[in-house]
């Protein structure tokens, strides 16, 4: 019988598969709509905004039913959703599945992290890095599958739909097995208000993090694209690009801690900091689909700890209660996700898929030069701030 670590880290990886599937067919979506680069980009904005207007409510939501029937019926609704995609008949419905499937995963992913939480506190054992990194193997996961489907011509409404429906029954079997934990209350709290503008301090880790993300958010939603237009890659191998990514960020974020401990926060962010630069300038001047999946593979190794390391050094900050920063920060993370993609799209749509993807590059060196904000002193608090973040894994 699986420990409730092991179950949880299980419902990690099972959550992004379907969400994997689909981010590479985006392409053949594209061409069937008949979209351009800007106006994909509108479309894609519908799962950050689904996220944003679904995140003030799910906290006190999740905290009313608990995290583990959060999870079970955010699965159910968020399955749905993701069958959604591949049915739009135009730009407008495609905006709108996609805000649906932010909504969702927003939900299920906030049980997620609450559930990871309870764990750790009930066990004593620190599990939610690791959990964040199966969460990466199951998008990588995801992303494979959907190549493999795609290579055998598979349309893009069925199979993202037939991996949801597979995945959603053993979901749900993992979600019921989960334990469920009396509620405690978080008795960390600051001396600021919660409504207070934040600090010179948190800007500047949400200023790093902000790079961070929009990275992140280029990634999932323009790595595809990019090996179709800038390289000529064929369907099959268009999904490889973020498979790669996806492998090198859950592969940083298992030996993030290791790196943390021996060089410290800041040195660790340094070091990745300079890796995502060098593998957004491979992408640049990448001549072949090879180099091109090992500059994907430097980008994600690059960007892989610092979400983490951020959180930890806003709920470092004793201003005001750690959830409190941590939620802002959050809100930042998710501000990333929303830019990057369609200013890349606009980018695109002027100039070329090349310069589009090297938008990233001002917002990582911000991120670089920013990295001294994430010291801090303070000891790690009993509570993860990470499980108070909805919508980014």
């Amino acid at each position: 019988m699986l420990t409730p670590q092991r179950l949880t880290m299980l419902v990690f990886f099972l959550q992004p598969i379907a969400f994997g599937s689909w981010l590479v067919r985006i392409p053949e979506v594209q061409m069937a709509l008949g979209l351009g680069p800007a106006g994909l980009a509108v479309a894609l904005l519908g799962l950050p905004c689904g996220t944003l207007l679904t995140l003030p409510f799910a906290g006190p939501l999740v905290g009313k039913i608990g995290p583990r029937a959060a999870i079970i019926i955010g699965f159910v609704l968020y399955s749905i959703a993701m069958m959604l995609p591949g049915l739009a008949s135009d730009a407008s419905l495609l905006f709108v599945a996609l805000m649906l499937i932010g909504s969702s995963m927003s939900f299920v992913e906030l049980g997620l992290n609450v559930q990871a939480d309870a764990v750790e506190k009930a066990s004593g054992a620190m599990i939610m890095t690791t959990s964040h990194g199966f969460w990466s193997v199951g998008i990588m996961a995801g992303s494979l599958i959907g190549s493999a489907l795609a290579a055998l011509g598979l349309e893009p409404r069925w199979a993202i739909a037939m991996v949801a429906a597979i995945v959603l029954p053993v979901s749900i079997v993992v979600a019921l097995a989960l334990p469920v934990y009396a509620e405690t209350a978080d008795a960390n709290q600051g001396k600021r208000s919660a409504w207070a503008l934040p600090s010179w301090a948190l800007l500047g880790i949400c200023f790093f993090v902000f790079g961070i993300t929009m990275t992140e958010g280029a990634m999932a939603d323009w790595s595809a694209i990019f090996l179709r237009d800038a390289l000529g890659a064929e369907p099959g191998t268009v999904g490889l690009g973020y498979s790669v990514f996806a492998l090198m960020v859950a592969s940083g974020r298992f030996g993030g801690d290791t790196l943390k401990r021996r060089f410290g926060a800041v040195i660790t962010a340094r070091i990745c900091g300079t890796l995502a630069l060098l593998g957004a300038a491979i992408l640049f001047v990448t001549p072949n689909t090879v180099l091109a999946l090992v500059g994907f593979g430097v980008i994600g190794l690059g960007v892989s700890v610092g979400f983490p390391l951020a959180v930890t050094a806003a709920a470092g900050l004793t201003d005001r209660a750690a959830s409190a920063n941590v939620a802002i920060l959050s809100f930042v993370a998710l501000l990333g996700f929303l830019v990057g993609p369609p200013v890349i799209g606009f980018v695109a749509e002027h100039a070329d898929m090349r310069l589009g993807i090297a938008c990233v590059v001002p917002a990582l060196l911000v991120s670089l030069a920013l990295t001294g904000r994430l010291a801090t002193n303070r000891p790690t608090p009993k509570h993860n701030p990470e499980a108070d973040i909805a919508g980014v894994l």
